[in-house]
C-alpha cells in the first residue's frame, strides 16, 4: 500500500525531505504558506557533505552544473589588509568535492523540478493538529480541511508552530545578536575581493556566481527588529560599510534596493531533546536553527532529509523517527556550536580584542593546508547512510 506523507514548509529542508520520500515511493504533499517558492536576492553555499546527500537523491550533478566553485578566498580587515587566505583545492582533494555556491533560487528550482507538480501546494498554510502515535495517524489542518497521514515532516522554520506542538516546554529561539543582509549584483569589471572582510562586530562576504553575477552578504551586531530608514537597506549597507576598502562600497552601491534581504539571526541555543514525537519529525531550522557563520544551515537540513528517508526504509515510522533523532541531534548540535564559536569571534568590538583576534587569524593563515583541511573534517567529512 502506498505510504502518505505531508511536509509543512517548502524551504530547502522541506523540498529535500519531500524529494527524499518521493524517491522511496511515498505519496507526498508539500504545503507552503507563501505564494511563491522563488527567493529573492540570495545565494547559498553547498559543502561536500550536502553534495553527497544530494547525490543520493539524484540531483547532485544538476546542482554542480549550476554552481561556481569557491576558489581561493581571502580574509581581510576593513582597511583591505590581508589576514589569511585559503583555497578549495585541498578540500576537493580530501573530501571529493569542493565548496560550491549558487543562487538559492536555482537550488529551489532543481529540487522542485524533481517533484511532481501536483505535490507542491503554494498559498497553502498547514498547521499540525495532532502528531499521531503508533495507533493514530498524524492530523494536519490544510486549506482544504483537516487531513491525515502516516508521516508529517515539519520543516516550518525557526518559528516552527509544529515544534511548539511537539515540545511545548522548549524555550524556543534566541536572538544571536546579529542581523544579516544578502543580495546579488552584476559582476563589475576588475578583480573582486573574493572572501570575507571582518571588522568590529561586523563582516562582509563576496562570492562570484557561475552566471556572471556576485553574491554579497554582510552581518553586524544590531538590536533585533530594526529596519533602515525608508526601508532602504542598500543605504543602510553603505552607511555601515561605505568606508571599508574598495570595491566593497561600490559592490553594495550596485544593489537593487528592492532586492536586498535583511534578516535577524535567531538560533536554538538549547538543543531539542528529540526531533520527533509520534508520527511527526522536525527538520531543518525547526529542529536546529543555527547562525550562518559556517554556511551549514541548509546543508544540515539536506542531511536531515536523507537520514530521515533512510530510517523510514529500515524501520516502522515510530522506530524510524527515534533513529532519526538519535542520529541527527549530536551532529547538528556540534555543527551549531562551531558556528556559534565563529560568531563570537566576529562579535568582538573593542580595539584590543579585535587586534588579538586578527593576530590569531593571521597565525592560522600560516598553518599548512593539510592542517586547515583536517580541521574541517568534523563538519564536512560526513557520508549518507547506506
Amino acid at each position: 500500500m502506498e505510504r502518505r506523507a505531508m511536509v509543512i514548509g517548502a524551504g530547502i529542508g522541506g523540498l529535500t525531505a519531500a524529494l527524499a520520500l518521493h524517491r522511496r515511493g511515498w505519496r507526498v504533499d508539500l504545503y507552503e504558506r507563501a505564494a511563491s517558492l522563488d527567493p529573492v536576492g540570495s545565494g547559498i553555499s553547498i559543502a561536500p557533505n550536502a553534495l553527497r546527500a544530494l547525490d543520493v537523491l539524484g540531483v547532485g550533478d544538476p546542482v554542480r552544473a549550476r554552481a561556481s566553485i569557491q576558489g581561493e578566498a581571502t580574509l581581510r580587515r576593513p582597511s583591505g589588509r590581508r589576514l589569511a587566505a585559503a583555497g578549495s583545492e585541498g578540500i576537493h582533494r580530501a573530501y571529493g568535492d569542493p565548496l560550491v555556491v549558487l543562487p538559492r533560487a536555482e537550488l529551489v528550482d532543481t529540487l522542485r523540478a524533481a517533484l511532481s507538480p501536483e505535490a507542491v501546494h503554494t498559498s497553502a498554510p498547514a498547521r499540525l493538529l495532532d502528531p499521531g502515535d503508533g495507533d493514530r495517524l498524524a492530523r494536519v489542518e490544510t486549506p482544504a480541511g483537516e487531513d491525515e497521514a502516516e508521516l508529517v515532516v515539519a520543516a516550518d522554520g525557526i518559528r516552527s508552530a509544529s515544534r511548539a506542538v511537539l515540545l511545548p516546554g522548549h524555550p524556543g529561539p534566541g536572538y544571536s545578536g546579529f542581523t544579516t543582509w544578502r543580495t546579488i549584483v552584476p559582476a563589475p569589471p576588475g578583480r573582486l575581493p573574493i572572501g570575507e572582510t571582518w571588522g568590529r562586530g561586523a563582516l562582509t562576504g563576496v562570492i562570484p556566481l557561475a552566471d556572471g553575477r556576485v553574491y554579497l552578504y554582510a552581518a553586524a551586531l544590531v538590536p533585533p527588529g530594526g529596519r533602515a530608514a525608508d526601508w532602504d537597506e542598500r543605504a543602510e549597507l553603505l552607511r555601515r560599510f561605505g568606508d571599508w576598502y574598495r570595491p566593497i562600497p561600490e559592490l553594495f552601491g550596485a544593489a537593487d534596493p528592492g532586492r536586498v534581504l535583511r534578516n535577524d539571526v535567531w538560533e536554538l541555543t538549547t538543543p531539542l531533546p528529540a526531533f520527533h514525537r509520534g508520527r511527526t519529525a522536525l527538520l531543518g531550522d525547526a529542529a536546529h536553527a543555527m547562525t550562518p557563520f559556517q554556511g551549514q544551515g541548509a546543508c544540515q537540513a539536506i542531511e536531515d532529509a536523507v537520514v530521515l528517508a533512510h530510517a523510514l526504509d529500515a524501520h516502522p515510522v515510530a522506530r524510524a523517527l527515534a533513529a532519526y533523532s538519535a542520529a541527527r541531534i549530536p551532529r547538528t548540535t556540534a555543527v551549531a556550536a562551531r558556528s556559534r564559536q565563529v560568531a563570537r569571534l566576529v562579535a568582538h568590538t573593542s580595539v584590543p580584542a579585535v587586534a588579538v583576534r586578527d593576530g590569531l587569524l593571521r597565525a592560522a593563515g600560516l598553518l599548512p593546508e593539510r592542517t586547515v583541511v583536517r580541521a574541517a573534517a568534523p563538519m564536512i567529512d560526513w557520508h549518507p547512510p547506506r
